[in-house]
């Protein structure tokens, strides 16, 4: 429970009965006596009145009047990449050889070393659904900030963690946590060496929410680079296949499925990262002639399409029998018994673009590694009359898109459903606003600050 948000929320309404109802919420996960929760509660109210009285723009921002759950930012679908975008605009361009505004899964920048040698940076979030199996979330956010070293053409060299734990929450669950982390390392030789451990809002939040994220380093020649943009008309498009990470151990465990366990422990592996170690380290450094490399995540392979025919200028078209081969047969089997289209979900599945005379070579050193490795599709030029990405099931194509969020594959996620709101185009429009008024607010603050400084020097 967050004290503050639902402190703020009365204290607006003017509610007489504010102290009591804080005061009850907290009796719910605390052992207080009545005294002890209308003391806490008094002092929540104190602080937030304190907070709220502030005047201002540098306490407050520009409110977009839309929520992150209306508008399905971190769901993976139209609305979360509508919004990445604009996190991009407000960043700008910057002397980085790719950043935000380039849509990869990692940041790189050149280290000014005489070798052209490029730093390459990355972190990932937790799986927000993974809070009460700390291992398991810790496990498959290491996986996945060392995937997108990888795909980036890059060799990981560390990792960093930052763990967050609500007030009520079991300290024992950072060891767990970082139990999960570290297999990882142990597996992949990777070192976890440094984070931060918090509690989730300090005092004003209660109750045993987990939270966190890895980052993770590499460094990659300038020739190795295997960003999104590289994507050419006449490669052939492969995939591993895939058994899933934090979305099917989710979908599993909250979905009552039978074969759960069987589901989630196939999911234990590194064989994505040892994938792309093997065409990292193979004769002639294979990976020099992949174009494109990425993780099949963000929304599944529909969202991966959507964002590389973006990046690149280019048109996708990929074979339905072929995309089924790259699903883990006991994740397949959960996806059909649940009707989860494996499609728009992640399944931890590499994905290469590269000229179609490499491609029989990426297939066999992937599979000389122990990984299963397919021919999915192929790209295209684009054209206005065609699709960006296309789908071809049983001889007819179909566009495919990305739907406003990723596929349902909890019973919660499917009662919120996939739809696209009505008020879409109204929603972004304000979300434009409140764009321009973040970065209005920024240069108007750095003016300020920079003149403030340049007077104090004279």
């Amino acid at each position: 429970m967050d004290l503050e948000g639902r402190a703020k929320k009365l204290i607006i309404k003017n509610d007489s009965e504010a102290a009591r109802k804080l005061a009850d919420g907290m009796k719910e996960y605390k052992e207080l006596s009545d005294a002890e929760a209308f003391a806490l509660a008094g002092a929540v109210l104190e602080e937030t009145k304190a907070a709220l009285s502030l005047k201002g723009d540098i306490f407050n921002y520009g409110k977009s009047g839309i929520g992150m759950g209306r508008f399905g930012v971190g769901s993976r679908g139209a609305g979360d990449f509508y919004v990445h975008e604009k996190i991009g605009k407000v960043i700008g361009k910057t002397s980085a050889v790719l950043d935000a505004s380039n849509l990869d899964d990692s940041g790189v920048i050149g280290t000014g070393g005489e070798n052209n040698e490029l730093l390459v940076l990355t972190v990932d979030g937790m799986h927000s659904r993974l809070s009460a199996f700390p291992f398991l979330a810790g496990f498959h956010v290491a996986k996945a900030a060392l995937r997108d070293i990888y795909v980036m053409g890059a060799k990981p060299a560390a990792m960093l963690s930052d763990i967050h734990v609500a007030d009520d929450g079991d300290v024992s669950v950072i060891f767990d946590h970082i139990a999960g982390i570290t297999a990882v390392s142990e597996l992949t030789g990777i070192p976890l060496i440094t984070g931060s451990t918090l509690r989730i809002g300090g005092d004003m939040v209660i109750g045993e929410r987990m939270t966190g994220c890895v980052g993770a380093v590499g460094t990659v020649c300038s020739d190795g680079l295997t960003a999104r943009g590289n994507a050419t008309p006449g490669d052939l498009i492969l995939m591993t296949e895939g058994a899933g990470g934090g979305t099917v151990t989710a979908a599993a465990v909250y979905s009552g499925y039978a074969k759960a366990e069987e589901v989630v422990e196939k999911t234990l592996n590194v064989d994505f990262l040892t994938a792309c170690r093997a065409l990292i380290d193979s004769p002639g450094r294979l990976h020099t002639k992949i174009h494109v490399m990425t993780d099949v995540t963000n929304g599944g392979v529909r969202g991966d399409a959507f964002e590389i025919s973006k990046e690149a200028g280019v048109r996708l078209v990929f074979d339905d029998d072929a995309l089924a081969l790259c699903v883990e047969p006991a994740a397949g089997e959960m996806f059909k018994a649940l009707g989860i289209d494996f499609r728009g979900v992640s399944i931890d599945s590499l994905l290469v673009i590269c000229p179609e005379e490499t491609a029989a070579r990426v297939i066999q050193t992937v599979g000389a590694a122990g990984v299963k490795m397919y021919v999915v599709g192929r790209v295209e030029e684009k054209s206005p009359d065609k699709y960006g990405a296309a789908l071809i099931t049983r001889g007819e194509e179909k566009e495919f898109k990305p739907m406003f969020r990723e596929a349902a594959y909890t019973p919660l996620k499917k009662v919120i459903g996939e739809k696209e709101p009505a008020d879409f185009e109204s929603m972004k429009k304000k979300i434009d606003a409140s764009v321009a008024m973040a970065i209005e607010k920024r240069e108007r603050i750095v003016k300020k600050i920079k003149e403030r400084s340049g007077s104090s020097k004279e």
